[in-house]
C-alpha cells in the first residue's frame, strides 16, 4: 500500500475492503460464511491474504464512558485518535436515558443542549457512530455560548493510543491517524455544528456571525493539526464526505481546498501522507482535490452510484492522487445488481483502471451487511488475474513511446515503419 502511495511496482493491486460493518453485522446476525464463523475481522484478513482497512476508527472503542460525551459539539476522543479533545473549566450536566445521551452545557454566556442516539437497530447494522438528534446550534443565542465553549477548547497528544493500533495491525496495512472529519473550522460548522440547511441560511443571513464562530474555533483548529502532524503516522485523515451539491466547488476552494493544502504543506516535509475522505457526487470537484494537495482520495464512490467512472476519476488525477475504494457498495448486492451485471460491471471496471498503478482497492463507503461474499472474493481473483503494476514512471516513459509508434501501413504494412508513397 506504501509502494502503491510512491508509485513503485507491486506485485499485485492492493486490495483492501472495509470490512468493519459487514463483519460486525453478520457475526451478530450468526450469518459470516462457515469458515470464518468464529473468526475475528483481523483473523479473517490474514486467512484470505487481503490488506486491512485502518482509516475509519470503531466510534464505540472509548477508554471510557466520557470520551463521547462531546460527540454533538464535532468532538472524538477515541482509543486511537493521535490527538483528544478536552474543553478546561466547563460546566456540563450529562443524562443517559435509554440508548438517549444529553448533555446540557452552561456557559456565562448561555445554555446549550444536545442530545445524542446509538440504539440496536444501529447496532445490528453495525454501525459504530451515535446519531446527532440535536444539534448544539438551535438559533442565533447560541453563538455565544459555543463561541465560549471552543475558547475553552484544548488539543491533548494521543499518540500511545494510536501507537497500540498500529502495532495491532502491523503490517496488514496501514492505520490511518484519524484527525477530523472537518478540514476546517468553516467545514466543521457545516458537518458537526448545526443541520446543513440551517447554516446555510445563517451563512446568508448572519454571515459576521459564522465568521466570528468560525474565527473563534480556529485557535483550537491550529492547535489540533498541531499536535496530530506530531503523531509517528504515516497517513493523516482531515476532512470527510464531499458533495458537489454541499461542499459545491467554490464553497470547496474557498472553506476546505485551504485547510487540506495547509496540513498537507505541514505533513509533506515528514516524508508523511494526507488523506481525504471523499465519498459522495465529486462531479465538479476533482481539480480541486488536486489542487488542495492530497496524497489519497478515499473511498471514491463511482458511477452507477455517482455521475463519475472510475476512469473519469483516474484521468483527472493522473497519478498524482492515489485513488482508495473504487467499488460502489451496490455492487455487491444482489437486489441492486444480478451476477451478470456485476460481471460486466467488474469487466469495465478493471478496463478502466489502466495499469493500475496509484489504487488501493476497495469498497466505497463501505462493505454493506447484505453484501455477497462470492462477490468480494470474485473482485480478490479478479486482482490475481490482473497481475504486478509497474511504477508510475514507467507507466509514463511507454505511454511516450506509444505516442511516438508510427501507424501502421493503411495498405496493409504493418513493420512501424512510415509509408512512403
Amino acid at each position: 500500500m506504501l509502494a502503491t502511495l510512491e508509485g513503485k511496482p507491486t506485485d499485485r493491486i492492493p486490495w483492501a475492503p472495509r470490512l468493519d460493518l459487514w463483519h460486525r453485522a453478520n457475526q451478530r446476525a450468526g450469518t459470516l460464511p462457515d469458515r470464518y464463523r468464529r473468526a475475528t475481522l483481523m483473523e479473517m484478513v490474514d486467512d484470505l491474504g487481503w490488506g486491512y482497512h485502518g482509516v475509519v476508527p470503531d466510534f464505540q472503542d472509548l477508554r471510557s464512558p466520557e470520551d463521547d460525551v462531546h460527540r454533538a459539539l464535532g468532538t472524538f476522543s477515541l482509543h486511537r485518535m493521535p490527538v483528544h479533545t478536552a474543553f478546561e473549566g466547563i460546566d456540563y450536566r450529562v443524562t443517559k436515558a435509554g440508548d438517549r445521551t444529553t448533555v446540557e452545557y452552561r456557559t456565562p454566556v448561555g445554555t446549550l443542549t444536545t442530545a445524542t442516539v446509538y440504539d440496536e437497530r444501529m447496532r445490528a447494522a453495525g454501525i459504530t457512530i451515535s446519531h446527532v438528534e440535536r444539534y448544539a446550534f438551535q438559533g442565533p443565542e447560541d453563538y455565544a455560548p459555543l463561541e465560549y465553549l471552543f475558547r475553552h477548547a484544548r488539543a491533548v497528544p494521543n499518540y500511545d493510543g494510536y501507537a497500540a493500533e498500529a502495532e495491532r495491525i502491523g503490517d496488514r496495512g496501514f492505520v490511518v491517524a484519524y484527525v477530523h472529519a472537518a478540514a476546517s473550522p468553516m467545514h466543521f460548522l457545516q458537518r458537526d455544528v448545526m443541520p446543513v440547511e440551517t447554516f446555510f441560511f445563517e451563512l446568508h443571513d448572519r454571515p459576521d456571525e459564522v465568521r466570528s464562530l468560525a474565527e473563534a474555533i480556529r485557535g483550537y483548529w491550529q492547535e489540533m493539526l498541531t499536535v496530530a502532524a506530531a503523531c509517528p503516522a504515516e497517513v493523516f485523515l482531515l476532512g470527510a464526505n464531499y458533495d458537489s451539491a454541499i461542499q459545491y466547488p467554490r464553497f470547496f476552494a474557498e472553506h476546505i481546498g485551504p485547510g487540506l493544502a495547509q496540513f498537507a504543506d505541514v505533513l509533506h516535509p515528514q516524508g508523511k501522507y494526507l488523506l481525504t475522505h471523499t465519498d459522495g457526487e465529486n462531479r465538479g470537484l476533482l481539480e480541486h482535490y488536486v489542487a488542495s494537495r492530497i496524497d489519497i482520495a478515499d473511498s471514491v464512490c463511482p458511477a452507477p452510484m455517482t455521475r463519475l467512472t472510475i476512469g473519469q476519476v483516474r484521468e483527472a488525477f493522473d497519478g498524482r492522487i492515489t485513488i482508495m475504494g473504487g467499488i460502489p457498495s451496490v455492487a455487491l448486492v444482489k437486489d441492486s445488481m444480478t451476477d451478470a451485471q456485476f460481471e460486466k460491471y467488474l469487466d469495465e471496471f478493471f478496463s478502466q483502471i489502466g495499469r493500475g498503478d496509484h489504487l488501493i482497492l476497495g469498497v466505497s463507503d463501505t462493505t454493506p451487511p447484505a453484501a455477497e461474499f462470492s462477490r468480494l472474493m470474485a473482485i480478490a481473483q479478479r486482482v490475481e488475474e490482473f497481475g504486478p503494476v509497474r511504477s508510475s514512471e514507467a507507466a509514463k516513459i511507454e505511454n511516450r513511446r506509444e505516442d511516438q509508434t508510427p501507424p501502421d501501413d493503411p495498405h496493409g504494412a504493418s513493420d512501424g515503419k512510415p509509408c512512403h508513397r
